[in-house]
């Protein structure tokens, strides 16, 4: 399977499983993902953990062997793909993590760029190297950079096509920090990160994050209507309630995510 997905305590993991490519995307790949997200958003993980198979690379982008002899239909048709499948991990009920162990380029960096947060491994590469074979990112890229790391770091990247390692990842804010070992270190690694916020309420969370999202696409005063809005409905949730209630007691808190 190019994709597995596998349960680890309370977490789901996916792990791109194409090592020999690189875990490149074929289009087969990408339509896999899509199912395995939606198995995802059914079950009852905490979070979402995605990396790859093997050491050299999460995910070395698109499978180039695919991209020749197709029309401008189905290069549109393709682009659309990925954009709607790594725009589901927006959807998501919970959070995502990607764990960068290694080349990071392309679609695989656009991948990553969708996921809530980015750890890096010390030999991670991070890169839009499209512009080398005259073409540009095709599935959010261009949207999800400049988001992250800021108009002209965003443009120095992808109109240059030099990749950032793992220390300038996260001097720009483009991984939360660096994660060092073997795979099931760096995956215990992922899971300790991913337990700082998993254990609060799932459907507050979603709303922090939406909050967040629409804080970057609208001004100010419309952000400001929308934070009180979602602020209103968090507020009104029994995860509230509770969580309140355990500070006034000085206890721990007992969310049931509702």
């Amino acid at each position: 399977m190019a994709v597995q997905l596998t349960r680890v305590e309370e977490f789901a993991l996916i792990r791109l499983n194409r090592p020999k490519a690189l875990n490149a995307l074929s289009f087969a790949l990408v339509r896999d993902l899509a199912r395995a997200f939606d198995e995802v958003a059914a079950s009852d993980a905490r979070a979402l953990i995605i990396t790859g198979a093997g050491e050299k690379a999460f995910c070395a982008g698109a499978d180039i062997a695919e991209l020749g002899g197709r029309t401008l239909m189905e290069q549109k048709r393709g682009a659309e793909l990925g954009q709607a499948t790594f725009a589901m991990l927006d959807r998501l009920p919970i959070p995502s993590l990607a764990i960068v162990n290694g080349y990071a380029f392309g679609g695989g960096l656009e991948l990553a760029l969708a996921c809530t947060f980015r750890l890096v491994t010390p030999n991670a590469k991070l890169g839009t190297p499209e512009i080398k074979l005259g073409l540009l990112p095709g599935y959010g890229g261009t949207q999800r950079l400049p988001r992250i790391v800021g108009e002209a770091r965003a443009l120095e990247m992808v109109l240059t096509g030099k990749s950032v390692d793992a220390q300038l990842a996260v001097a720009w804010g483009l991984a939360s920090r660096i994660v060092e070992g073997d795979a099931k270190a760096v995956l215990a690694q992922g899971m300790e990160f991913a337990r700082e916020f998993s254990g609060y309420s799932l459907p507050v969370l979603s709303l922090a994050r939406e909050a967040v999202r629409r804080a970057l696409d609208t001004p100010l005063h419309e952000g400001l209507k929308i934070e009180a809005d979602l602020s209103t409905l968090a507020f009104n949730t029994e995860d509230a309630a509770e969580g309140t209630s355990a500070f006034l007691e000085k206890r721990k808190p007992k969310f049931k995510d509702r």
